[in-house]
């Protein structure tokens, strides 16, 4: 799903036009409270969001989009201005990408695809559910956005299950995916790191549910 924020009624049906023949599914709206609906209602893969708004204007709902938890959905900035300010502006505040009207449809259509290549090849190193953001390149882990501090293999099995979201895992599975098959130790090293994965995810520990006698299991709530 792709939202266009976009006050000219014929402009905004275009750009809907123009992506639901590529291929996308598109949603329009015409100022921030029927953004805000939106995001209620569904979260998009992309938002085109124009800078001449009424109400709030476009640079003041990109603040918003980034100081919330809709900080990771990619932005392009559209606007009528073409002076350098605006763009640094829109840039530094955390856009993606921006184009300047008038615009080709063709363009923008293949800056939405580009854009979305990027945001996947960089997810395929970034695990994220209930909450939980796993970045497999920095060995980073943030829980709503806050970062905390896991060992070696706390960090591997977190990994896992998370990798895993929704799949019951026994502990068997647990031992020799993290442990490795020549590993001598009890299942029981499965359960005490999973309780100090539990202490350390604060209130997002209760995502890690126990499945009796077979394992684990990480919810994406």
């Amino acid at each position: 799903m792709i939202y266009c924020v976009e006050d000219d009624k014929s402009i905004r049906d275009l750009i809907i036009y123009a992506l639901s023949n590529e291929g996308f599914e598109a949603k329009g709206f015409g100022d921030f409270e029927e953004l805000k609906e939106g995001l209620k209602e569904a979260l998009p893969k992309l938002i085109l969001l124009d800078i001449m708004l009424p109400g709030e204007d476009g640079i003041s709902i990109l603040k918003w989009l980034k100081g919330n938890s809709y900080s990771d959905i990619p932005v392009i900035m559209l606007t009528a201005k073409t002076h350098e300010i605006d763009k640094v502006m829109g840039l530094d505040l955390g856009a993606d990408d921006y184009i300047t009207k008038p615009f080709s449809v063709l363009e923008l259509c293949a800056r939405v695809k580009a854009l979305l290549r990027r945001v996947k090849k960089d997810n395929q190193n970034m695990l994220e559910a209930s909450g939980i953001r796993v970045d497999l390149i920095s060995r980073r882990v943030y829980v709503d956005e806050n970062e905390i501090d896991l060992s070696f293999k706390e960090f591997e099995l977190l990994s896992y299950l998370v990798k895993n979201k929704g799949i019951v895992l026994s502990r068997d599975q647990l031992m020799s995916s993290i442990w490795g098959f020549d590993f001598e130790g009890e299942s029981r090293t499965v359960d005490v790191h999973i309780a100090f994965l539990r202490q350390k995810l604060g209130d997002r520990a209760t995502s890690i549910k126990t499945i009796r006698n077979i394992g684990y299991k990480l919810e994406d709530k």
